[in-house]
Order: C-alpha cells, then structure tokens, then sequence
C-alpha cells in the first residue's frame, strides 16, 4: 500500500527502537512490512487486552502532543481476518489520536502469528509505570501460554523468560500468574489494595465458589485479610474442607501478631478446631 514520506519516516526511527526491545528475529520470520496511515476506524483493539486504556491526565498528555506534532511512533499491527489491522501496540496512541481530532495514524504491518504478537503486545506494555496487578498478572498468563505453545527450547526458564522485559524473575512472574486465577471482583480488590498481594495469590488456589465466599465476607464484615488468615483459608480449601461459614471465623477472628518464625504454629493449631467448625 502507498504512503508518502513523512510517515515512513518516522516508521523507520520506530522499527529501530522495536528491534532494539524484541530484537530483529521476529520480524525476519513475519515476512514483508509495510508502513501506511491506517483509518482510526479499520484499527480494532488487541482480542483479550489486558491493559488500561483510559481517558487520564496521561491520556491528555498524549492527545496534546498528538495534537501538536501528530504521532510520532508509528503503531504496530497485523491484518486482521474481518478485515481492518489489530492493533499489537499503540492502543493508547490511537486513543490519542481520536481525542486530538485526527482521522488515521502511521502503523507498521506485519504478519505475526497469535502467539508471536501477544509477545509483543505484552512486551511493549510492561515497561508502563503505572501497570496494575491484575493487568501485569493476565498479561504474563498471556504470555507464558503463548512461549509454550511456540514449543521454542531455549535452555532457560520459559517463566524468567516471561519477565525478563519487566526485570522480574521466574518466582515472581509465577505468583502473578497464580493470580490472574483471582475472580474480577478479587482482583479489583488487589488492585484497589483492598486484598494484599500475597493473601490473593493464596486466595486463588481456592475454586471459584470459594473464592465468592471470601470475596462476601470480605464485603460483609470489611475485614482485613492478613496473611495468616489467607494461608488457612488456602490450606481449608486444599482438602475441600472449606465452608462460608468456616471463611466467616476465620476472617473474622482476632488476628494474632504475624512474626515469621511463628508462621506455621499459627496455621497448624487451627485444625485443632476442626470439628468445632464443622459444628457451627
């Protein structure tokens, strides 16, 4: 497709600062490129999107300087089947671009397979600032399901691979993932710090009825959950002992000082009152 100079361009000082992120292999393997302005209106968000694109002090930011100096990064897409591009990065840019009153925007097209473009998506988005828990926990899902399905062999670990874009290792991108098990409402809750981050990577070994109950009396009572109380919870769930009414005790009893060494003497004497439990 034709375009003239000025968005080829600035294409070219995007597609060096890409290559520089995700290296050049991945657009060896996608065959040709083309640069073309794109209607706003043929441009459809990545299927599944795990990041916020909202109308922020941020978002101002962006349509103002789109407003004064157009786009100055090109997006990055792929053909869509229906017709149109998705959009792999530059959904906030294309944001932008509506508010600031404009009709199209430069992209660059490839032809990357699903699993090769939610790579990139996800990579182009984690080095945001202001990222959530439950959008980093969804994007890295996202991502570890698609490094395994390439089926590539690397020699490393496919979840340090995972978060190696954002510097964080194979333990903690687990725990993330673990997360993105959480029901919305759960995850709203870790994001709004209402939920700990610890308590709701125990909270979601729970099943998802399980997890309804804590999120009820986390609503009903509006308690605290600590750490202590979220390990017993998880330990009642694992042997499918777990009741609402043994979530609402639990939750709801004194919370005893959490000193490390003291952890497991914490949880432990709790099943001493099993059958006091099950009576209730």
């Amino acid at each position: 497709m034709g375009s003239n100079a000025k968005p080829r361009s600035a294409s070219k000082v995007a597609l060096e600062s890409f290559d520089d992120l995700f290296g050049g292999s991945a657009a060896q393997e996608s065959g040709v490129e083309q640069i073309i302005n794109a209607p706003l209106a043929e441009l459809y968000m990545f299927k599944d999107h795990p990041f916020r694109v909202e109308d922020d002090e941020k978002m101002e930011e962006t349509t103002e300087s789109i407003r004064q100096y157009g786009v100055l990064v090109p997006g990055i897409a792929r053909p869509r089947a229906g017709g149109g591009y998705e959009i792999i990065a530059g959904h906030r840019r294309k944001r932008g671009s509506e508010l600031a009153g404009k009709t199209e925007m430069p992209v660059v097209v490839r032809n990357y397979t699903d699993d090769e473009a939610t790579i990139i998506m996800v990579d182009s988005n984690l080095q945001r600032e202001d990222i959530l828990p439950s959008e980093k926990a969804r994007a890295y899902k996202m991502k570890y399901e698609a490094m395994k399905h390439q089926g590539k062999k690397s020699g490393r670990n496919t979840l340090d691979e995972v978060g190696e874009a954002a510097g964080e290792n194979a333990k903690k991108v687990q725990r993330y993932i673990w997360l993105s098990r959480l029901t919305d409402e759960l995850l709203a809750m870790v994001d709004g710090k209402k939920l700990g981050f610890s308590q709701g990577v125990d909270i979601s070994f729970l099943a998802e009825e399980a997890q309804q109950w804590v999120q009820a009396v986390i609503e009903e009572k509006g308690c605290n959950v600590s750490m202590v109380q979220s390990a017993k919870i998880k330990e009642y769930g694992k042997t499918g002992e777990l009741t609402l009414a043994m979530v609402r005790l639990i939750l709801t009893e004194e919370k005893p000082k959490e000193r490390k060494g003291h952890f497991l003497k914490e949880v432990m004497p709790y099943a001493k009152r099993k059958q006091e439990l099950m009576c209730r």
